[in-house]
Formats: C-alpha cells, sequence, structure tokens
C-alpha cells in the first residue's frame, strides 16, 4: 500500500497559521524567551475534542485507524488504535523549518507488531509514527521521477509527498539513521524508538528536523507542508495501541 499524506493548505489555512507563527514570534521577541509553537496541544482540550486544525487522514479505502482525545492522569492525550487498519491524524500548516528547526513530543507504545519489519513492505507498520511533510516542487524532480510521481498520484487518486520524515517507533531501532520507506524514498524514516524496554511507559522526544532533513536527503529542507500523527497495522494484519502527548516546534 503506497504510503500518502494529501497535505494540501487551503487559503484560509495559510493566512491562519501565518497568523499564529507570526504571533508566537513577535510574543518571544518582547519577552526575550526561546521562540516555541504549539502544534499540537492536545492537552489544552477536553476529551472528545481536538485542537483547532487537527483532522482525520483516510488512506483510500483501506480500513482507518481510531484516533481520539482521552485523559490520561489528568492530561488530555490522543489515543490511537489500528486493528488491521491504516489512517492518520493531521495539521496542515506552512511554516519555514529554520524558523523552528526542533521537534519535541510525547508518546507511548502498548505493544509492537511482530511482522513489522523497515525493509519490506508487508511489514511497513508501526505502533506510532509522527510525519512531517515538506512544500517539494515537482519540477525539481528528474524526468523518470516525474513520470513515476504522476503515475502514483493518479493510481491513488491522492496528493503524495515527494519529501517527507517519518520518526518512528520500530520493532528494534539500533539506530536513528535515516532508511528509505520500502515503498518510495521520498518519505525516509528515523527509528527514534524500537523493541519492548520503553513499552507501556511515556517516553520525550526531541529532534531537529533540518539536521534529520540533511541527513535523509542531504540539502537544506523546503517549508513544512504538515504534521501528521499514524498508528497502522493494515500491512501485518495486527492490533496496536499508542498514545500521542503535545508536539511543540522550538526555534534556536
Amino acid at each position: 500500500m503506497p504510503r500518502s499524506i494529501s497535505l494540501r493548505p487551503c487559503l484560509l489555512r495559510l493566512v491562519l497559521s501565518t497568523v499564529c507563527v507570526a504571533t508566537a514570534l513577535l510574543l518571544s521577541a518582547f519577552d526575550g524567551t526561546p521562540r516555541t509553537f504549539a502544534i499540537g496541544p492536545f492537552s489544552q482540550v477536553a476529551p472528545g475534542e481536538l485542537p483547532a486544525g487537527w483532522k482525520p487522514m483516510p488512506l483510500g479505502r483501506i480500513q482507518g485507524s481510531t484516533y481520539e482525545t482521552v485523559e490520561s492522569a489528568g492530561v488530555t492525550v490522543v489515543r490511537a488504535h489500528a486493528d488491521d487498519s491504516a489512517s492518520g491524524l493531521v495539521r496542515e500548516i506552512t511554516i519555514d523549518p529554520r524558523d523552528f528547526p526542533v521537534l519535541e513530543w510525547t508518546w507511548k507504545a502498548e505493544g509492537v507488531l511482530d511482522k513489522g519489519s523497515v525493509m519490506r513492505r508487508n511489514g511497513d507498520d508501526y505502533p506510532a509514527r509522527v510525519y512531517i511533510t515538506f512544500d517539494y516542487d515537482e519540477a525539481d524532480l528528474s524526468t523518470s521521477e516525474r513520470i513515476k510521481y504522476r503515475a502514483a498520484r493518479a493510481l491513488s487518486g491522492q496528493d503524495i509527498p515527494l519529501r517527507a520524515l517519518s520518526y518512528i517507533w520500530s520493532n528494534d531501532a539500533r539506530s536513528d539513521a535515516p532508511v528509505p520507506n520500502p515503498y518510495t524514498d521520498w518519505v525516509m524514516m528515523i527509528p527514534v524508538e524500537g523493541g519492548t524496554q520503553n513499552l507501556g511507559r511515556w517516553v520525550s522526544e526531541r529532534r531537529n528536523i533540518v539536521e534529520d532533513y540533511r541527513r535523509a536527503f542531504g540539502e537544506r529542507p523546503p517549508a513544512i507542508t504538515g504534521i501528521a500523527l499514524m498508528t497502522d497495522a493494515d500491512n501485518t494484519g495486527e492490533s496496536v495501541t499508542a498514545y500521542y502527548g503535545d508536539l511543540v516546534l522550538r526555534g534556536n
């Protein structure tokens, strides 16, 4: 199943996102504190609600995973469950990663997928992923890649990211070196957690998006177009549950 994320912001969302980012920059300029942008403020909403801008992200005709905000130790978090299913929860946004290069988040996985594998298409499932997609111009593709992209878009009926990072909770992450997704090297996966050592506990992550993009693609990243959460088990046919806490972008 080709992985695709349709993240083309409408004009209104683009304007609202720009206003939010500009406000954050102005406030930080006045008080001298580091710049932050709460891109996934799940703790600020009531259970059963989603923060503004977040919405389900179906993947064609595949049965969707479930995402809901629930209370955990007095804090609202996202509970994601996949049962032979795949879909995401996404926020479309336009933001320069050079202004906010660091992404921080918390997550918790209740299990790993026995048949999961970063090397095989039929193992391309993970209890938890955080996707970042980028505004890469189709004109920058080679002729062969452009043909492949247009064919894939026609077959899937969806926009396909030409550049994306996918931070994953894998079966056994021995290294955080970028690995091409088995369906397309336009999506580079970075294992940041793996195995069973941290299962059932909240883990905090901090990644430099600019540095990770350079390692993955060998160039400076273009604008971010969206961030998505994904818990999926459609390729392995298994079942898994994970939780996601707040996601925050931080400036230098």
